[in-house]
């Protein structure tokens, strides 16, 4: 029995991507890097925290392909310290952003 294919994602389609960095990611400018790279990516907002676990954690919402552009940035783009691994969650946008910012 064959399954329905769902229909391809649209890029544009607004979307709330959470990622959790893990590695050496505080004390080294992790976060402002991260906040350059989606100000030149455009179009986000959210911001980027250090967690008490060291950790990163990212919230950015925009359009879908925007995000996915920043979360392959986070796994294998030219970051401060040492990336392990990231971790991510997909839900709905709740536009309380303004900017993107460092917390």
């Amino acid at each position: 029995m064959d399954r329905p294919v769902p229909p391809p994602e649209d890029p544009a389609e607004p979307v709330r991507m959470t990622a959790w960095v893990r590695g050496l990611v505080q004390g080294v400018g992790f976060r402002w890097y991260t906040r350059a790279a989606a100000l030149e990516i455009g179009e986000l907002r959210g911001f980027a925290l250090n967690l008490a676990d060291g950790r990163v954690q990212v919230v950015a919402e925009g359009p879908r392909e925007r995000c996915e552009r920043l979360l392959g940035w986070l796994r294998e783009g030219d970051t401060p310290g040492r990336v392990d691994g990231v971790t991510e969650i997909w839900d709905t946008p709740r536009g309380e952003y303004r900017d993107f910012a460092v917390r």
